[in-house]
């Protein structure tokens, strides 16, 4: 903690009021240009995104949901215990198909 306040009074020392203004007007002037190019800023994060993980078609995303559901319905088809929560799971899976 001591190390943390010495750097700080180090470079606080050389630090004058315009020093501070011009730093201060700076964040100020990189936070506007943030917000203002907000939605541009978003709309190439989501860009970026969809090119590392992309968007799965409605085909796939159906194949991938029945897919599911078979392995759901053998793990309850094949698990030791009937409760009858699984009899109303098993019924709204097949509702499904």
């Amino acid at each position: 903690m001591s190390t943390f306040i010495s750097a700080s009074q180090l470079f606080l020392q050389d630090l004058s009021f315009m020093d501070a203004v011009l730093v201060l007007l700076g964040v100020a002037l990189v936070f506007g240009t943030v917000m203002l190019f907000q939605p541009l800023l978003r709309g190439v994060a989501r860009a970026a995104m969809m090119v590392v993980k992309p968007k799965m078609s409605k085909e796939e995303q159906l194949n991938r949901r029945k897919m599911h559901d078979a392995m759901l319905l053998k793990s309850m088809l094949n698990s030791p215990d009937g409760s009858p929560s699984h009899a109303a799971e098993l019924y709204a899976l097949a509702s499904r198909s």
